[in-house]
Protein backbone atom coordinates (compact mmCIF):
# COMPACT_ATOMS: atom_id res chain seq x y z
CA UNK A 1 0.00 0.00 0.00
CA UNK A 2 1.08 3.42 -0.70
CA UNK A 3 -0.42 6.42 0.74
CA UNK A 4 0.40 10.22 -0.20
CA UNK A 5 -0.07 12.18 2.97
CA UNK A 6 -0.82 15.54 0.71
CA UNK A 7 -3.88 13.72 -0.12
CA UNK A 8 -4.85 12.04 2.81
CA UNK A 9 -7.41 13.40 5.40
CA UNK A 10 -5.29 14.82 8.87
CA UNK A 11 -7.10 11.86 10.66
CA UNK A 12 -5.66 9.27 8.61
CA UNK A 13 -1.90 10.93 8.64
CA UNK A 14 -2.01 10.88 12.51
CA UNK A 15 -2.92 7.32 12.78
CA UNK A 16 -0.42 6.05 10.48
CA UNK A 17 1.76 7.95 12.46
CA UNK A 18 1.10 7.19 15.93
CA UNK A 19 0.79 3.39 14.43
CA UNK A 20 4.11 3.10 13.34
CA UNK A 21 6.53 5.84 15.36
CA UNK A 22 6.12 3.42 18.39
CA UNK A 23 6.39 2.85 20.86
CA UNK A 24 7.37 6.60 22.01
CA UNK A 25 8.69 8.07 25.52
CA UNK A 26 5.97 10.24 26.74
CA UNK A 27 7.50 14.10 28.50
CA UNK A 28 4.74 15.32 30.99
CA UNK A 29 5.30 19.15 30.38
CA UNK A 30 4.59 21.33 33.34
CA UNK A 31 4.35 25.12 33.03
CA UNK A 32 2.65 28.23 34.39
CA UNK A 33 0.62 30.83 32.78
CA UNK A 34 1.34 34.74 33.12
CA UNK A 35 -1.22 34.53 35.99
CA UNK A 36 0.72 31.77 37.78
CA UNK A 37 -1.90 29.11 36.87
CA UNK A 38 0.24 25.58 36.72
CA UNK A 39 -0.51 23.77 34.43
CA UNK A 40 0.15 19.89 33.28
CA UNK A 41 -0.42 17.79 29.69
CA UNK A 42 1.24 14.94 28.69
CA UNK A 43 3.39 15.12 25.05
CA UNK A 44 4.50 11.80 23.12
CA UNK A 45 5.96 13.68 20.30
CA UNK A 46 8.86 13.68 22.24
CA UNK A 47 12.87 13.04 22.12
CA UNK A 48 16.23 14.03 22.69
CA UNK A 49 18.04 16.66 20.66
CA UNK A 50 21.69 17.31 21.46
CA UNK A 51 23.69 16.95 24.58
CA UNK A 52 25.69 19.53 24.66
CA UNK A 53 23.79 21.72 25.79
CA UNK A 54 21.65 19.33 26.76
CA UNK A 55 18.99 20.01 24.30
CA UNK A 56 15.02 17.93 24.29
CA UNK A 57 12.38 18.74 22.19
CA UNK A 58 8.34 17.92 22.13
CA UNK A 59 5.48 19.27 19.75
CA UNK A 60 2.02 20.12 20.91
CA UNK A 61 -0.13 20.01 17.83
CA UNK A 62 -3.07 22.11 17.34
CA UNK A 63 -7.08 20.84 18.01
CA UNK A 64 -10.04 20.29 16.17
CA UNK A 65 -10.63 22.48 12.65
CA UNK A 66 -10.18 25.74 13.81
CA UNK A 67 -6.54 24.48 15.13
CA UNK A 68 -6.89 25.43 18.65
CA UNK A 69 -3.60 25.90 20.79
CA UNK A 70 -2.64 24.12 23.82
CA UNK A 71 -2.39 26.08 26.84
CA UNK A 72 1.21 24.59 27.15
CA UNK A 73 2.30 26.25 24.32
CA UNK A 74 0.70 29.45 25.07
CA UNK A 75 2.32 29.79 28.51
CA UNK A 76 5.64 28.42 27.16
CA UNK A 77 5.63 31.25 24.60
CA UNK A 78 4.94 34.12 27.41
CA UNK A 79 7.05 32.60 29.91
CA UNK A 80 10.16 30.75 28.27
CA UNK A 81 10.41 28.15 30.29
CA UNK A 82 8.81 24.30 31.29
CA UNK A 83 9.50 21.07 33.07
CA UNK A 84 9.51 17.76 31.62
CA UNK A 85 8.55 14.90 34.02
CA UNK A 86 9.51 11.45 32.75
CA UNK A 87 6.26 9.53 33.19
CA UNK A 88 6.22 5.97 34.87
CA UNK A 89 3.85 3.24 34.94
CA UNK A 90 3.18 4.47 38.79
CA UNK A 91 1.65 7.20 37.49
CA UNK A 92 0.04 6.13 34.44
CA UNK A 93 -3.52 7.61 35.71
CA UNK A 94 -2.80 10.54 37.06
CA UNK A 95 -1.17 11.57 33.69
CA UNK A 96 -3.96 10.52 31.94
CA UNK A 97 -5.93 12.76 33.95
CA UNK A 98 -4.08 15.82 32.65
CA UNK A 99 -4.66 15.10 29.16
CA UNK A 100 -8.54 15.96 29.59
CA UNK A 101 -9.02 19.08 28.21
CA UNK A 102 -9.44 21.54 31.39
CA UNK A 103 -10.16 25.25 30.91
CA UNK A 104 -7.06 27.32 30.90
CA UNK A 105 -7.90 28.73 34.89
CA UNK A 106 -7.94 24.72 36.23
CA UNK A 107 -4.78 24.26 38.10
CA UNK A 108 -4.04 20.43 37.03
CA UNK A 109 -1.90 19.03 39.51
CA UNK A 110 -4.70 19.42 41.45
CA UNK A 111 -6.83 17.88 39.38
CA UNK A 112 -4.45 14.94 38.68
CA UNK A 113 -3.88 14.63 41.95
CA UNK A 114 -0.12 14.97 41.76
CA UNK A 115 1.83 17.17 43.91
CA UNK A 116 3.78 20.13 43.03
CA UNK A 117 7.42 20.75 43.99
CA UNK A 118 9.30 24.27 43.52
CA UNK A 119 11.82 24.03 40.70
CA UNK A 120 15.70 25.02 41.50
CA UNK A 121 15.67 27.62 38.03
CA UNK A 122 12.79 27.92 36.31
CA UNK A 123 9.03 29.02 37.71
CA UNK A 124 7.30 25.55 37.03
CA UNK A 125 6.80 22.86 39.41
CA UNK A 126 8.12 19.63 39.26
CA UNK A 127 6.03 16.33 39.89
CA UNK A 128 6.65 15.27 42.79
CA UNK A 129 5.91 11.33 41.54
CA UNK A 130 8.12 11.29 38.82
CA UNK A 131 11.56 10.13 39.91
CA UNK A 132 13.06 12.49 36.64
CA UNK A 133 12.67 15.87 35.93
CA UNK A 134 14.21 18.00 33.65
CA UNK A 135 13.84 21.74 33.79
CA UNK A 136 13.69 23.69 30.51
CA UNK A 137 14.66 27.21 28.94
CA UNK A 138 13.29 27.79 25.41
CA UNK A 139 16.05 27.82 22.64
CA UNK A 140 13.29 27.93 20.20
CA UNK A 141 9.68 27.71 19.00
CA UNK A 142 9.38 26.23 15.08
CA UNK A 143 5.68 26.38 14.19
CA UNK A 144 5.12 23.95 11.45
CA UNK A 145 1.97 23.98 9.30
CA UNK A 146 -0.80 26.03 8.73
CA UNK A 147 -2.46 27.08 11.59
CA UNK A 148 -5.25 24.51 11.32
CA UNK A 149 -5.82 20.89 12.72
CA UNK A 150 -2.74 19.08 11.97
CA UNK A 151 -0.10 21.30 11.99
CA UNK A 152 1.85 21.93 15.39
CA UNK A 153 5.03 23.55 17.13
CA UNK A 154 8.42 21.66 17.35
CA UNK A 155 9.70 23.47 20.81
CA UNK A 156 13.56 23.18 21.68
CA UNK A 157 14.07 23.41 25.38
CA UNK A 158 17.49 23.30 27.09
CA UNK A 159 17.96 21.28 29.86
CA UNK A 160 19.40 23.83 32.66
CA UNK A 161 18.79 20.81 35.75
CA UNK A 162 18.25 17.42 35.85
CA UNK A 163 16.28 15.68 38.87
CA UNK A 164 17.14 11.96 39.48
CA UNK A 165 15.88 9.71 42.55
CA UNK A 166 18.79 8.60 43.91
CA UNK A 167 17.78 4.82 43.31
CA UNK A 168 17.72 5.27 39.44
CA UNK A 169 21.53 6.61 39.39
CA UNK A 170 24.05 4.57 39.20
CA UNK A 171 27.54 4.37 37.94
CA UNK A 172 26.41 7.63 35.81
CA UNK A 173 23.66 5.50 34.22
CA UNK A 174 19.73 5.34 34.72
CA UNK A 175 19.07 1.93 36.11
CA UNK A 176 16.25 1.63 33.67
CA UNK A 177 14.22 -1.39 35.11
CA UNK A 178 13.87 0.61 38.22
CA UNK A 179 12.86 3.50 36.42
CA UNK A 180 10.06 1.58 34.95
CA UNK A 181 8.90 3.75 32.10
CA UNK A 182 5.46 4.20 30.28
CA UNK A 183 5.59 4.54 26.50
CA UNK A 184 2.80 5.81 24.25
CA UNK A 185 1.49 3.17 21.21
CA UNK A 186 -2.16 4.35 19.47
CA UNK A 187 -5.50 4.80 20.72
CA UNK A 188 -6.00 3.82 24.35
CA UNK A 189 -2.29 1.61 24.21
CA UNK A 190 0.31 2.10 26.08
CA UNK A 191 3.37 -0.29 26.80
CA UNK A 192 5.95 -1.10 29.24
CA UNK A 193 9.78 -2.06 28.89
CA UNK A 194 8.87 -5.98 28.42
CA UNK A 195 11.64 -7.66 26.69
CA UNK A 196 15.10 -6.34 25.96
CA UNK A 197 17.71 -7.12 23.70
CA UNK A 198 21.55 -5.87 23.96
CA UNK A 199 23.27 -5.26 20.31
CA UNK A 200 26.82 -4.31 21.02
CA UNK A 201 28.44 -2.12 18.33
CA UNK A 202 30.69 -3.79 16.30
CA UNK A 203 34.54 -1.67 16.41
CA UNK A 204 35.37 -0.46 13.04
CA UNK A 205 37.80 -2.89 11.28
Amino acid sequence: MIIDPKNAPTADCYKLMVGSIVPRPIALVSTTSPNGVRNLAPFSYFTAVASKPATLCFCPGRRGPGGERKDTLENIEATREFVVNVVTVDIAEQMNETATSFPPEIDEFEAAGLTPVPSDIVSPARVGESPINMECSVLDIINIGDPRDGGGALVLGEIVRFHVADALYKDGRIDIDALNPLGRLAGADYTTLGKKISIRVKPYP
